[in-house]
């Protein structure tokens, strides 16, 4: 269980992470929120689609790392084994928490969490000073804050041009297994080319046909991540 205190100098001067192991205890998500600004690291190593909050309705997008609840097939033997790390599973342990009214952050940090030990990357030195990995990982958290409102922008505007569809997959693996992923939207490639002179010249003014092109270049990695889990089923076989 979680349990986050804001950072202190003084509390945590001691404190190391091991980055590796902070990453690998990602090795339980099979998906995670991603901005707009980190697509293009992204496209180069995993499909990029949409989920849907059930309660709120509201969209996020997504980066995928396997086909079922607590499926990771980007981490193997307890290290992650990928290009780039996404910024949410990168930025660990530390978060953002709000202080007080408004809208100031204050960093807060994981004291439970799994890359914290005697080993690994001091985020203060002797003096109390914030290290270069402490703030490598507040940029991390800039990123993913600035990153917000680009996001909910680029969603809210495909859901208003209605651009948006569940996707369809059913994927048989190397052992004969098969599987439904359900939950899942992607860009309605259809519609997309069906949208008028104004509505493509909004998205390209607004900057999002890169975006969008990116997202639905990505989903050929849906083929790659099916050749790690064969693969996988074969070692454990």
């Amino acid at each position: 269980m979680a349990h986050l205190v804001a950072l202190d100098n003084k509390a945590h001067r001691q404190v190391r992470v091991n980055g590796a192991r902070a990453e690998a205890a990602g090795a339980g998500l099979n998906m995670v929120p991603v901005v707009v600004s980190e697509f293009l690291k992204l496209v180069v190593q995993y499909p990029i689609a949409f989920t849907k909050d059930k309660d709120t309705g509201r969209f996020a997008c997504v980066a995928l790392f396997g086909f079922h609840d607590g499926e990771n097939l980007f981490v193997d033997e307890g290290r992650w084994d990928a290009i780039y790390v996404p910024l949410q599973v990168a930025r660990q342990p530390f978060f953002l928490g709000k202080a007080g009214e408004g809208e100031h952050f204050v960093v807060c940090i994981d004291t439970g969490h799994a890359g914290i030990g005697d080993d690994g990357e001091r985020i203060f030195d002797a003096d109390g000073q914030e290290t270069a990995y402490l703030e490598e990982a507040k940029g991390r958290l800039a990123e993913l804050l600035d990153g917000e409102a680009p996001t909910r922008q680029f969603i809210d505007t495909l859901v208003h041009l209605e651009l948006l569809v569940p996707m369809q997959l059913e994927i048989t693996f190397g052992n004969g297994d098969t599987t439904q992923v359900q939950g899942l939207y992607t860009i309605d490639e259809a519609r997309l080319a069906q949208l008028d002179g104004d509505a493509v010249a909004t998205l390209h003014a607004q900057g999002l046909l890169g975006p969008i092109y990116t997202m639905l270049a990505s989903l050929g990695h849906i083929y790659a991540m099916i050749d790690r889990r064969n693969k996988r089923l074969a070692r454990e076989a």
